[in-house]
């Protein structure tokens, strides 16, 4: 971290953000290292500084920022399987750029066709040393990658239909689809299980501190 990386995280602001970041993440269970409070804390504060000229959130406080965004995708952590996952429509980077500050040992890409999102997370990418981050400037059913993924992601991402529609040529045949919802999917599911042979592995409910509303999680994955 250079001195004015430091002096940004040294300001009551950060303090605060930092602190609200690690009582969410201990809420979920969760245990990480000082290094990734810290980069967490940082893409908060680079997020908000961002927003502020290019509005890539319409939450412009960077407190609300924390429990709507960062613990928000902080919730999935333990549902993360395979090596190489892909987040479609990731927007600023959620949940791609927090999970791959989590799984530093996994490789990520972040999938969005807003140029300035992709380009705030090319940013991220540069400023926290996400070596394990690919970001790429695409739409989703356009995209072609070098290989398979393991799992796909979406955070807000058009319907359950539509994130298959678009992603089943992305997939390994083992991969799992996991889409974060607010309410259950029940018609989105309906729909879905009607026109793909997809399997429903779970629809998990997450309890996400600091947020109003019902949050789930949607695994899916192809029929063998």
């Amino acid at each position: 971290m250079n001195t004015s990386q430091s002096s940004l995280m040294d300001t009551p602001l950060a303090r605060t953000l930092q602190k609200d970041i690690c009582q969410g993440a201990a809420s979920l269970g969760l245990d990480f290292s000082r290094e990734q409070a810290d980069l967490l804390t940082r893409y908060v504060l680079l997020l908000d500084k961002w927003n502020q000229a290019y509005n890539l959130t319409a939450i412009r406080d960077p407190g609300a920022m924390v429990f709507r965004h960062i613990i928000d995708s902080l919730s999935i952590v333990p549902h993360i399987t395979g090596e190489a996952i892909l987040d479609v429509g990731s927007g600023p980077g959620l949940p791609g750029v927090v999970l791959a500050i989590m799984y530093p040992d996994k490789k990520f890409t972040t999938l969005d066709s807003n140029g300035k999102k992709t380009r705030f997370m090319h940013q991220a990418k540069l400023d926290l040393h996400l070596d394990n981050l690919k970001v790429a400037n695409a739409r989703v059913e356009s995209f072609k990658a070098d290989a398979l993924f393991d799992a796909i992601t979406s955070r807000a991402f058009s319907s359950l239909v539509n994130m298959v529609d678009g992603t089943k040529h992305l997939l390994s045949p083992s991969g799992v689809y996991l889409a974060m919802k607010g309410l259950y999917p029940e018609e989105e599911l309906k729909e879905l299980m009607d026109r793909h042979d997809i399997e429903l592995i779970c629809c998990s409910p997450l309890k996400v501190p600091g947020t109003d509303g019902d949050r789930h999680l949607v695994i899916l994955r192809n029929r063998h």
